[in-house]
């Protein structure tokens, strides 16, 4: 008996399910249907084609329903919108969007892959903001670039689109300006990584609001909630999105806390003929095994095959999120994995943090380039949490490294094990992974203390001794609040200086864990400042 699948949605999790129950079941009936006109392109692009980085407006375009006729032998119907599910009768309501007829479409299985929407504030002149979510979207706001408005632009939000939307706006010879309610830009990063790719977008001539929200829409401006007003020809919410779920919610199927469709590990909803992937659905967290929303592509393409196995009668279950993400501003990249520190410390959890800022590849190898690195470690277990990088070329591929090892359950410590690729145009031979498994390990044995950048103050104002172990010139150029200069090759002639407590720090926090060492051994209680003055600065 031929078995029939209706997908409702295409893009990465609708069409990844689509491809591969066709590889494992020739015999099965696979019906898509997608609301607007293109069921398969590049939605991570989007943003680079308004700003001309990608000129062919065809390339978004991965796969057309005749291509996918031909190739994968499957029934999509664009302009087709979903309007109900009965799953009683297991029928679904459609509506041709071309020429407005109705039909009902049955189904033995089910699969929701209705994605997520931009959300737009409800504020007065809501209507004139653009959003970034589809080809419609972005021929949109392409349109709108090239149409000869003012080149002033406003966007409301600073997350990971709205930041990619700014620096292609710039190219376009846009005035930009980023309006974000939270005291920073992206989420996914802590205040003092963030901080860098703000500097890095005001470099690029971004303007940054940060505490503040629009609150009206005029014809050529907004109002902030802090009374001010931006000049705007353009306005662009990329606030965040919010899970399609008005379909399943009206076809009785259970949402989770945060409003997603709630899934089991096999992707099946409440209905047990129903399956849901993709931004609309519930995640579990890696950490914790809580309930998350995680808008982004790779689970979605993950969670799209592994219904399509549980359909054709194959074992598979979801694994928990890590919710991965990379952006590039003007050159820089952020990049993130697991939990932030902000997130540890409200869980009420035990951790240690760990600031590194290596070179990319060997300093005597021409073209090396900083980056800073963040680890944030459960004290208790040595499991590491999360993990953030800033920088230039290879950033991605220590914090993909780290969130590999998350997977795959190695500790913090065990990072110095790692076998990484090394030549000198690629890495050092103690990589920067490994760099911060040396750090972990020397941290869980007791062999050093660190203190964090926003500790200081409160410990220098209860009387603790600060000393900065760079040279006098470091020193002179700026040093932490409070600090003394005592360089570390002077130590352990000036021990008398030294009081009995005492916070050190260096630059990046290399010569603190030396003077730190040192004076430990000359019964000195003391900590050194994690990540040095640079961390410290940041903020």
């Amino acid at each position: 008996m031929r078995m029939k699948t209706v997908i409702i949605g295409g893009v990465a999790g609708g069409m990844s399910a689509a491809t591969r129950l066709r590889r494992l079941d020739e015999s099965a009936e696979i019906v898509v249907l997608e609301r607007s006109g293109h069921v398969s392109f590049a939605n991570c692009g989007l943003p680079y084609y308004v700003g001309g980085v990608i000129t062919d407006r065809q390339s978004l375009l991965l796969q057309t329903p005749a291509s996918l006729k031909a190739r994968f032998d499957l029934d999509v119907r664009v302009n087709s919108e979903a309007i109900a599910i009965d799953p009683a009768a297991k029928t679904v309501s459609v509506t041709n969007l071309a020429d407005g007829t109705h039909y009902t479409e049955s189904y033995d299985s089910l699969i929701l892959a209705p994605g997520a929407a931009p959300f737009v504030p409800p504020i007065p002149g809501a209507e004139r903001a653009l959003t970034l979510r589809n080809i419609a979207d972005v021929d949109a706001m392409a349109a709108a670039v090239g149409d000869g408005r003012p080149r002033t632009a406003v966007i409301m939000g600073g997350g990971f689109i709205g930041v990619e939307l700014a620096e292609n706006l710039v190219h376009r010879g846009f005035e930009v300006t980023i309006v974000e309610l939270a005291d920073q830009l992206l989420a996914p990063l802590d205040v003092e990584m963030a901080a860098l790719v703000e500097k890095k977008l005001i470099a690029g001539g971004v303007k940054v609001v940060t505490g503040a929200s629009v609150t009206a829409i005029e014809e050529s401006s907004v109002t902030l909630s802090d009374g001010g007003t931006l000049a705007a020809g353009l306005v662009i919410a990329a606030i965040g999105v919010r899970p399609e779920t008005s379909l399943a919610q009206a076809a009785g199927l259970e949402l989770g806390e945060r409003g997603g469709i709630l899934v089991d590990e096999h992707q099946r909803t409440s209905d047990p003929s129903i399956f849901a992937v993709g931004d609309a659905v519930v995640k579990r967290d890696v950490i914790t095994g809580a309930q998350a929303l995680v808008p982004l592509a790779g689970p979605a393409n993950r969670h799209g095959r592994l219904v399509a196995d549980v359909i054709a009668g194959r074992p598979a279950a979801a694994k928990p999120v890590l919710g991965t993400a990379v952006v590039g501003v003007f050159g820089l990249v952020a990049a993130a994995t697991g939990w932030t520190e902000k997130r540890a410390r409200a869980a009420g959890r035990a951790i240690r943090v760990i600031h590194t800022h290596p070179a990319n590849h060997a300093g005597y190898y021409p073209g090396a380039e900083s980056m800073s690195l963040k680890l944030v470690v459960d004290a208790e277990t040595d499991a590491i949490l999360g993990a953030q990088g800033i920088g230039g070329s290879g950033v991605d591929k220590r914090i993909d490294v780290i969130a590999t090892a998350i997977r795959g359950g190695i500790t913090a410590s065990e990072l110095v094990d790692l076998e990484l690729s090394y030549a000198p145009q690629f890495s050092s031979a103690k990589d920067p992974v490994n760099m911060l498994g040396y750090i972990a390990e020397n941290l869980r044995d007791g062999l050093t203390e660190t203190i964090q950048w926003h500790e200081v103050a409160a410990e220098v104002a209860r009387g603790v001794q600060l000393i900065d172990v760079r040279t006098p010139g470091e020193y002179a150029r700026g040093t932490v609040d409070g600090a003394i200069n005592i360089p570390v090759d002077e130590l352990r002639d000036r021990l008398d200086e030294v009081a009995d407590e005492v916070i050190v720090h260096c630059q990046v926090g290399l010569r603190g864990y030396l003077a730190a060492r040192t004076l430990a051994q000359h019964g000195r209680t003391v900590r050194n400042l994690d990540g040095g003055y640079r961390t410290w600065a940041r903020v």
